[in-house]
């Protein structure tokens, strides 16, 4: 009986198993943040956690979830996922420049959650129609309307919340800086820190996101009779369509056979149709949560907006200014942005390789992973997880080498984090050299009987996400504390929408990875290609070391 619960309620355990250890942490970071930084940043990073709640609920099933409703391939869904990705941080640019423009970074902010819960409520519609199994071509253009809206309300807060933290630790240098250097020296180190926590709070939403979905799509099939079975989707659709090929007939009759629970069968059309529909209604419910979170986070910030700094407001130089004076500063500011460009260049192909988490690593988790028991878009929450509880132990480590006065300048644990990715590309590419996988379009059309046995843990995916985990915690919060370092006072949130136009860009082109997952000959191909873009990105950032630690002292 214990075994049957346990079989019944997987995610349910793994969610409780983490929030238990998650808590501890949390109350760790609160007590941190109270003790040794700006007030205001605990409040700040609330907002973005609700934000970031109901984007990862999205997020971690919008791939196989186009797939799933709409019918289309791997790769059509992979790049309006990537399109999506790109519009998401670039229209951080000019969200950026809309703050600076009209010196309002709180109203932008507030105007951004309200578009995103607009574009949520949307997607949470249950649309479907038309024949079996092909819904109809405006669902899916209203679909990606939806999209547009939360990258656009997306574009008007991330970027322009992140400067505000930016602007909390200027004012909190300034403040430290009348107490002296030794004071300053020691509020200039908590910068790293701060934005790490505000990171960790971001992926705190994170980890308990991607259950969502899923959970509330199990508790509609079994609503109408069924259980999941994630190749189930594609396999209704190629019979719908009449484009099943080899195996697929054999292969849909048993899984469909093993997916009833109470439903009774009937001729396959009728299953298919009632399966697809059951299968994305509990999907699209899961986006009502999204919604509900945009608007928690929208009451969160209005209600602690006055903590927060008001822009820093430009100031004309005086006339006793010399034209020396006046060219040397123009000087700075032009070694400060190429030194910013030069990062967000590496950062490109961090981003690149890192986002995968939503490509190829969940198609990886649903076709070569054994993830019938919990869903592979549960996989997701092991890279939040980590950072939460990674996070510590990277403060602590570059907090004790600090001390020493062997502190690791930002530039150089970017050029680490480089390296710890490329490391799980080259766990995944041992992994399929040893199981001897094909391409996944190969991989599909075996019997089921072969795939089962060929299938890998999800401790595969538990690996892989550690070390991809431990490269973002060198790469993504720093980045985010180099910008503001880096960043004229007058142009922050156009800088921070930069950092998230390099993300932007990287994202463009992450559907690559599906394709390459899918169509080249054997599966370690794809993996080395993204191991390679991590190793020479770090080369270039070592090659660069110097002059970015002179730059940004």
């Amino acid at each position: 009986m214990l075994q049957d619960l346990w079989n019944n309620n997987r995610m349910v355990a793994m969610l409780i198993a983490i929030l238990i250890v998650v808590v501890p942490f949390l109350i760790y970071y609160v007590i941190e943040a109270k003790k040794k930084h700006p007030k205001g940043l605990i409040s700040a990073a609330l907002s973005n956690m609700g934000e970031r709640f109901g984007y990862y609920i999205m997020n971690a099933v919008l791939l196989l979830f186009l797939c799933s409703k709409f019918g289309i391939s791997d790769d059509i869904a992979g790049w309006i996922y990537a399109v999506f990705y790109f519009l998401i941080y670039v229209l951080s640019l000019p969200g950026g420049m809309v703050a600076d423009k009209l010196q309002n970074f709180k109203g932008t902010i507030m105007a951004g959650l309200l578009v995103m819960a607009t574009g949520y409520v949307i997607l949470s519609l249950p649309v479907f129609g038309g024949s079996p199994g092909a819904v109809p071509i405006w669902v899916l253009v209203l679909t990606c309307f939806a999209l547009v809206l939360i990258a656009a309300g997306n574009g008007l807060f991330k970027g322009n919340l992140q400067a505000i933290v930016g602007q909390m630790y200027d004012n909190y240098e300034a403040e430290a800086a009348k107490n002296g250097d030794e004071a300053l020296a020691i509020a200039k180190s908590r910068r790293d820190s701060g934005f790490q926590i505000f990171y960790v709070f971001i992926n705190i939403g994170g980890v308990i996101a991607p259950f969502v979905a899923p959970l509330l799509r199990s508790a509609m099939l079994k609503l109408d009779g069924f259980i999941y079975n994630a190749d189930l989707p594609r396999l209704c659709h190629g019979f719908l369509n009449n484009t099943l090929q080899g195996d697929d007939m054999q292969n849909l009759t048993t899984l469909a056979n093993n997916s009833l629970d109470g439903y009774q069968m009937g001729d396959m059309a009728t299953f298919c149709t009632n399966y697809l529909e059951s299968f994305n209604t509990g999907v699209h419910y899961s986006f009502i949560a999204s919604a509900l979170a945009m608007i928690a986070s929208f009451l969160i910030f209005v209600a602690t907006r006055k903590v927060y700094p008001n822009p820093v407001k430009k100031v004309k130089a005086a006339e006793t200014v010399s034209k020396e004076e006046v060219a040397a500063d123009s000087k700075e500011i032009k070694q400060r942005l190429y030194a910013l460009f030069a990062v967000l260049g590496v950062a490109v192909f961090f981003w690149f390789s890192f986002h995968q988490n939503g490509q190829s690593l969940s198609v990886f988790a649903r076709d070569f992973c054994d993830t019938n028991a919990i869903a592979p878009e549960i996989w997701q929450c092991i890279n939040p997880f980590f950072v939460i509880v990674l996070t510590p132990i990277i403060m602590i480590l570059f907090g004790a080498l600090a001390k020493k006065g062997k502190e690791i300048s930002t530039p150089k644990k970017i050029a680490f984090g480089m390296f710890i990715a490329a490391c799980a590309y080259i766990f995944l590419m041992a992994i399929s050299v040893s199981n001897g996988y094909p391409s996944g379009e190969t991989f599909k059309s075996l019997p089921e009987a072969m795939k089962v046995s060929m299938k890998a843990g999800p401790w595969v995916l538990i690996v892989t996400y550690f070390f991809l985990t431990v490269a973002e915690l060198f790469i993504s919060p720093l980045g985010l504390s180099f910008v503001s370092k880096i960043a004229p006072q007058h142009l922050q949130g156009i800088c921070q929408g930069l950092w998230l136009c390099a993300t932007a860009i990287g994202n463009l082109f992450i559907a690559l990875g599906v394709t390459m997952l899918n169509s080249f000959p054997q599966q370690w191909q794809c993996w080395a290609v993204f191991a390679g873009f991590c190793l020479i990105s770090m080369a270039v950032m070592l090659g660069m070391l110097k002059w970015l630690e002179r730059v940004t002292k």
